[in-house]
């Protein structure tokens, strides 16, 4: 795998590294912390050994100078061993844990809120644009997503359609999280079509032939495992009425192409629109997340239907982003984000769109989105 620059800063103390498989958290503590002390519990030979004996990583430790830093890679696959590295934090011998995890499921039952205040949590991303750099390409990232287990693969669309089976087999089959297979294939499937779309769980459920509160645990599933995420609506002060149902993301759009299915009926206009949301959704997620601000990320929607696509909000910018899959901008695409700024005049407004040319449309930035996507980098403001 190619190691290219990763915008993530990491805290000077422990922390989590959460991400899902795929993203690069192995590469990236191994190139970041070099002569740290690596345990990999994805070996089943390191499992046998630390579940039987915990103790043994005292043991190891003791053979190390003060002060260095233990990578534990996968924790949730033990989560027994956050006992024991509590413990460690709390003699403050300036050891150093990274603790890395692709789900959250099992350390939100067994410890995690033990280490809340002592151990930071950092997220790690697919690749942004900025990271991909001059290679990056807006229609590339939306047919194969930006995973750097795909990106960074001689053969990316066969690593794509081999992954979501790794997880099924891997995460999902391994771990027990759900009785029947099958039944959770059909499920992803469905929830394809929700996909930058306002969730509804009763059609979900309805479409795969499934209880509503099984498919509710399986969305669960999905976000514990950080393959998926719900996006609340904007409410701050609110002047109209509002939607109350988040709408729904995979965590990328390589991914969510690889699950949408395709037919005679299905419009690629339509499924690349919702992938081109998903693509500018989780590079606002990056960003957010790497930036280390207050900014949170939101949609809007009035009860009439009036929709913007994304509401950045923080101490530090208040944005509001339509996304269009189309080369030319009409007066109708504006409409949104004037009814939003009309409510909230300190907001700012911007449309991406597929087009080459920076434009300004009643008040409104429209920028190719490409040219935004490389634009944005943690920790600076969103183009002028």
């Amino acid at each position: 795998m190619e190691l290219r620059s990763r915008l993530i800063r990491f805290p000077r103390n422990s922390f989590f590294l959460f991400g899902p498989r795929g993203t690069g958290k192995s590469t990236l503590v191994k190139k970041r912390f070099p002569e740290a002390l690596y345990i990999d519990l994805l070996k089943p030979a390191q499992i046998r050994v630390y579940s039987a004996y915990p103790e043994r990583l005292s043991e190891r430790l003791d053979t190390l100078p003060r002060g260095a830093t233990v990578v534990v890679d996968e924790i949730q696959k033990l989560p027994e061993l956050l006992d024991l590295i509590h413990s460690l934090i709390e003699e403050k011998q300036g050891w150093k844990f990274v603790l890395t995890g692709s789900s959250s499921r099992k350390l939100k039952r067994s410890g995690v809120d033990l280490l809340a205040g002592r151990v930071l949590l950092r997220s790690l991303h697919p690749f942004m644009a900025v990271e991909v750099g001059e290679s990056f390409r807006v229609g590339e990232a939306l047919r194969i997503g930006l995973l750097p287990v795909v990106l960074d693969s001689d053969e990316p669309e066969e690593v794509l359609k081999a992954y979501v089976s790794l997880y099924l087999r891997e995460e999902v089959q391994m771990e027990g999280l759900v009785r029947k297979l099958g039944n959770f294939s059909r499920f992803l499937e469905a929830l394809s079509f929700s996909h930058a779309s306002v969730l509804n769980i009763s059609n979900v459920a309805r479409e795969c032939a499934l209880e509503r509160k099984t498919v509710a645990g399986y969305i669960g599933i999905l976000e514990d495992l950080m393959l998926g995420f719900r996006l609340n609506v904007f409410s701050k002060r609110a002047g109209r009425a509002l939607v109350s149902h988040p709408k729904f993301y995979y965590f990328d759009s390589g991914v969510y192409r690889s699950l949408r299915p395709k037919g005679p009926l299905d419009r690629p206009e339509e499924i690349e629109g919702h992938a081109l949301e998903g693509l500018v959704a989780q590079h606002l997620r990056a960003w957010i997340d790497y930036s280390g601000d207050d900014h949170s990320l939101y949609f809007w929607r009035t009860r009439g239907g009036v929709e913007v696509d994304f509401i950045v909000y923080g101490s530090n910018g208040f944005f509001a982003l339509e996304v269009k899959n189309s080369d030319k901008i009409f007066s109708a695409d504006i409409k949104p984000l004037k009814a939003f700024i009309n409510d909230y005049p300190r907001s700012k407004g911007y449309l991406l769109y597929r087009g080459e040319e920076r434009l300004m449309k009643n008040g409104i930035l429209c920028l190719p989105c490409e040219e935004f996507l490389l634009s944005l980098k943690p920790g600076q403001s969103f183009p002028d």
